[in-house]
C-alpha cells in the first residue's frame, strides 16, 4: 500500500525546473482541488513535490494516478514508474554530500542551482515547513482521479473498483448500448463501433 506520491523536477537551464514545479503545484490545487503539496530538494539532482494521501491506495492505483498526473502536467519530465522508495528528508545525498530537505516554497528559487543544503537542517525547521500542510482526503483523491480520467480516457488503467474507474457509476454489465454512448459522451469521448462478421 502507498501513502505518498513523489514527483521529481530535474535540473534544467535558466531555473526552468523551479518554474515547472511551481506551475504543476498550482495546477494540482486550482484544477484538481488538491491541498498544497510539500516541496523538497533532493541534495543535488532535483526538486520534489510530495503528495500525501490520508488513506493508502494500492501500488497499482498509485502508479495509475501518477501516470495520469504525468500525462496532464509534466509529460516532459522523465519518470521512473518502477521506483518504490524515496528517502524521506532530511537525508544526506551520498553522491554530492549535500542534504535533502523540505523547504519553504517561498525560498525554493534560491536553491535552484545546488538543490541541496550544505548542513543538516534542524528538525524543528523541517517540522515547521510541514505542519501547515494537510493530506489529500479520500474524497479529494477520487474527485481528482475522475477529473484526470475524463481528460485522458486513453491512459491504460489497472483493474480497480467501480467507484474509482467509473465516476458516473455506470456498470457495464447492466448497461444498454444507449447508456454506454451517453456515458462516453459525458466524458467527452466520441465512440466508434465495429461489427465483426462470423464466417
Amino acid at each position: 500500500m502507498v501513502r505518498t506520491l513523489v514527483i521529481d523536477f530535474h535540473k534544467a537551464a535558466e531555473e526552468r525546473h523551479w518554474a515547472h514545479l511551481c506551475d504543476v503545484a498550482n495546477a494540482l490545487q486550482t484544477e484538481l482541488g488538491l491541498p498544497a503539496p510539500a516541496v523538497s530538494v533532493s541534495g543535488g539532482e532535483c526538486y520534489r513535490l510530495w503528495l500525501s494521501l490520508a488513506q493508502p491506495v494500492t501500488e497499482a492505483q498509485a502508479k495509475q494516478f501518477l501516470a495520469l498526473l504525468h500525462k496532464a502536467y509534466f509529460e516532459d519530465e522523465e519518470i521512473d514508474f518502477g521506483r518504490s522508495r524515496v528517502d524521506l528528508p532530511p537525508a544526506q545525498n551520498r553522491t554530492t554530500g549535500l542534504w535533502a530537505a523540505f523547504i519553504n516554497p517561498s525560498m525554493g528559487g534560491a536553491l535552484a542551482e545546488d538543490l541541496g543544503l550544505e548542513m543538516a537542517p534542524p528538525d524543528a525547521a523541517q517540522a515547521a515547513f510541514l505542519e501547515g500542510l494537510v493530506s489529500i482526503s479520500e474524497e479529494e483523491y477520487q474527485q481528482a482521479l475522475a477529473t484526470l480520467q475524463r481528460k485522458h480516457a486513453a491512459v491504460p488503467a489497472p483493474a480497480l473498483n467501480v467507484s474509482t474507474t467509473t465516476p458516473a457509476g455506470l456498470l457495464l454489465k447492466d448497461a444498454t448500448l444507449e447508456d454506454i454512448v451517453r456515458h462516453l459522451h459525458a466524458m467527452g469521448i466520441e465512440p466508434t463501433f465495429r461489427h465483426v462478421l462470423k464466417h
